[in-house]
């Protein structure tokens, strides 16, 4: 009896780890938020563009921020420090405008302080 209750442990065992094995193998799942910016690609976001700290009160110093809304909730976009993001950052620190920006999205910080962070090669403030 104790030598079949081994083996079946045995068999167990081995079977957890080829399932995991065979799990590890697989390519990772799109999930439904994931856009091409996550590959680094361009994309043309539309919302309103304002300074994080005068208009939104999302952050210590003025930085560009669009909020876009995306399947019924606000998301924020921090633009980086670029020429761009500069360059058109006094029209809108007074009060927030409608933009489209173009560039390049990905995530900056971790846990509750993670961001999306918006690399802007085009702002166009209407």
């Amino acid at each position: 009896m104790k030598q079949l209750s081994a083996f079946v442990m045995t068999l167990a065992f081995a079977f957890t780890l080829s399932a995991g094995a065979r799990a590890a193998d697989k390519a990772p799942a799109a999930k439904a938020g994931d856009t091409a910016a996550a590959k680094g690609k361009e994309v043309t976001l539309s919302g309103d563009l304002g300074c994080g700290k005068c208009n939104f009160k999302t952050t210590k110093e003025c930085q560009n921020v669009l909020k876009v809304s995306e399947g019924g909730k606000d998301v924020m976009y921090y633009l980086a420090k670029n020429d761009v993001s500069d360059k058109n950052h006094d029209e809108v620190c007074s009060g927030s405008k409608p933009a489209t920006v173009t560039g390049v999205v990905s995530d900056e910080g971790k846990g509750a302080k993670k961001k999306k962070l918006l690399t802007a090669s085009a702002i166009q403030i209407k």
